[in-house]
Parts: structure tokens; C-alpha cells; sequence
């Protein structure tokens, strides 16, 4: 029995091996020139599965004592996502995930996608969202938490999320900023993730490094058209003021070039 066992474990654990062997994370932060701005790749089969570029922010509440030592007041920590964050992914086929951790694995964020499809008034579709988020904090950690009262680890996370909607084989894009409430296990405390400068797409990429044509957010559609309207206006109105004149030029040619009959009667005499 035993003599049977181990060869199967030995395969397991030499599929595992290869499995990992041939999945590649790389955080690419450094390649960026804003220091703020975090680039991530996960690669499967020495292909590209999986590409985020993103700056993220973290507002956290938490509780510290008064003066008096008696009450409590509420302070608010602001992390960053570090530049040296370590990094683990998943893909699938109709789900993907980025695990990110720094400072000793006090702070982990983890982003989970999901691929599904649905049916519209043009038929089937399909596309991918950011279904969950998990941050989880230590509020020991004395850079950016000072005097916590009851520090340790919690966890914050989105409730029934449907975050950055995309049509199936396109990525996200989103320059503005993004503001995404978590729930966190601390009292129930409300935690704020800032996202912005979103470049992102978790299935069906092209090629290595390569995104699909983007899908833009709504906010950078609006202000692209908010850009662009005035510029479009003025053409427009340009155009107007230029026909306008051409039919004045031309109707003034007619008019002169047509024989004036005299109003005073007594000038009809010298025609003929």
C-alpha cells in the first residue's frame, strides 16, 4: 500500500514543483517615473496572464486615547502602497487574483477578478470586474499607527463588490481617482482604498506586456468630452461664421452684377 502511495505523492509533488516553477511574479514598480505608481505582472507558461498599474492609498480610522486617558478620540492613518511590495497571482480562466504584502507583511492587500458572461439586447456578452477586496492591517505597526489603543491585525474587506466593469478581452484605464469604502473587523470601522492611475487587465491579454485597447472609466470619458467640447464648439462655430460670410460674398456679386433700374421716372428717357 505504501509502495503505492509513494509514487503518487512524488508526482504531486513534482507537478506542483513544475507548476510553480512556471508561474513568474514581477513587481515592476521601478520602471515607472511616478514614485506613487505600483506596476505588477503575473506570468504563466512564460506568458503574460495578468497586468496591474496602479497608485493606491489607504485611510484607516483608529482609535487612540485623549489627554485625560479617559476617552477615546479617533485618528486616521494614510498607507501607501510600498513600492517593494511582495507579490503572489492566480489566473484562470474566469478568475484571477493579486496578492500584495509590505513592511513584514504588516499590510496585504489582495484583488480578485472574476469573468462572467450575460445576455443583453445584442445577445451573449461577456465581461470581467474586480469582484473582492481584502486589506489586511496590523495596527501595532508603529509606522503609521501611533499609540493605537487595542492594536493587532484586522481585516477589511467590500461587501457584493462590482468594481471596474470591463468588457471581456479589453483592459481598464482610469486616470481620476477612485474612492472604494471597505468594512473592517475593527468595530466595524469604515477603511477608504484610493485607486488611481488604474491601467489594468486580469484575462485575455494580447501578448507578453502587452494591454488589450483600453475601456475607459466613466469620469475620464466626461472630462475627456469636457476637453474637448470647447474645441469642438469653436470649430463648429468657426464653420458657421465662414459659410455665413461666403453666402454674403456671393449674394453681394449677384446683386451687383444686375442691371439697376432708376427710381425717378424722369431718367427713363435716356435708356434705349
Amino acid at each position: 500500500m505504501a509502495g503505492g502511495l509513494l509514487p503518487g505523492l512524488l508526482f504531486v509533488l513534482h507537478a506542483a514543483a513544475r507548476l510553480a516553477a512556471e508561474q513568474e511574479v514581477e513587481n515592476l514598480s521601478g520602471l515607472s517615473p511616478n514614485p506613487e505608481k505600483d506596476i505588477f505582472v503575473v506570468r504563466e507558461n512564460r506568458t503574460t496572464c495578468l497586468m496591474a498599474e496602479f497608485a493606491a492609498k489607504f485611510i484607516v480610522p483608529y482609535d487612540v486615547w485623549a489627554s485625560n486617558y479617559v476617552d477615546l478620540i479617533t485618528e486616521q492613518a494614510d498607507i501607501p502602497l510600498s513600492r517593494g511590495a511582495e507579490m503572489k497571482g492566480k489566473c484562470g480562466t474566469n478568475e484571477s487574483e493579486l496578492e500584495l504584502s509590505w513592511l513584514d507583511q504588516a499590510y496585504t492587500l489582495k484583488l480578485s477578478f472574476l469573468k462572467e458572461g450575460h445576455n443583453t439586447s445584442r445577445g451573449p456578452e461577456a465581461s470581467w470586474r474586480l469582484s473582492r477586496i481584502q486589506f489586511t492591517y496590523d495596527s501595532s505597526e508603529r509606522t503609521y499607527f501611533k499609540d493605537a489603543v487595542s492594536p493587532g491585525k484586522y481585516t477589511a474587506s467590500s461587501h457584493r463588490l462590482s468594481a471596474l466593469v470591463t468588457p471581456a478581452g479589453r483592459s481598464y484605464e482610469c486616470q481620476a481617482q477612485q474612492t472604494i469604502s471597505l468594512v473592517s473587523t475593527d468595530h466595524q470601522k469604515s477603511v477608504q482604498l484610493l485607486l488611481s492611475e488604474v491601467r489594468l487587465q486580469p484575462f485575455d491579454i494580447p501578448a507578453d506586456f502587452v494591454f488589450s485597447e483600453e475601456h475607459k472609466c466613466p469620469v475620464d470619458q466626461r472630462e475627456q468630452l469636457e476637453e474637448t467640447l470647447p474645441l469642438i464648439l469653436g470649430l463648429i462655430l468657426g464653420l458657421v461664421i465662414v459659410v455665413t460670410l461666403g453666402i454674403y460674398h456671393i449674394h453681394h456679386k449677384l446683386t451687383a452684377s444686375q442691371v439697376q433700374i432708376p427710381r425717378d421716372r424722369s431718367q427713363y428717357k435716356h435708356m434705349g
